[in-house]
């Protein structure tokens, strides 16, 4: 049986609003509380380069835009130091990777 992709996402707590707050404030508090996904993305391009780990075709600083990180293990929040669960992937190949267990679930006739 093929391990899914994709793993529910765990609810995060809910954010506080204080109305009298200025949206810079909130925008502030929300960044240190959740990290922008630019930094693993980063980070992954700087340890696997800017090649595409399915195709292999190479990008650089003018279309950098079309490469993606996929987690390996579907878990967006798995984002170790080494890169482990990194693969970079452009967009066309990434789109692909995911749609794959969607197509075999519908010729296997599962409506999951």
């Amino acid at each position: 049986m093929r391990k899914k992709s994709f793993q529910v996402r765990k609810r995060s707590k809910p954010v506080k609003v204080d109305a009298n707050r200025s949206a810079e404030e909130a925008v502030r508090e929300l960044q240190r509380i959740r990290p922008s996904n630019d930094d693993y993305r980063e980070q992954s391009l700087r340890i696997h380069g800017l090649i595409c780990a399915k195709c292999a075709r190479e990008f650089d600083e003018s279309n950098r835009r079309l490469l993606t990180v996929h987690h390996r293990d579907g878990d967006h929040h798995n984002n170790p130091p080494d890169g482990s669960n990194w693969e970079n992937l452009c967009v066309y190949c990434h789109e692909d990777e995911h749609s794959r267990g969607r197509l075999g679930n519908y010729l296997g006739g599962d409506d999951g």
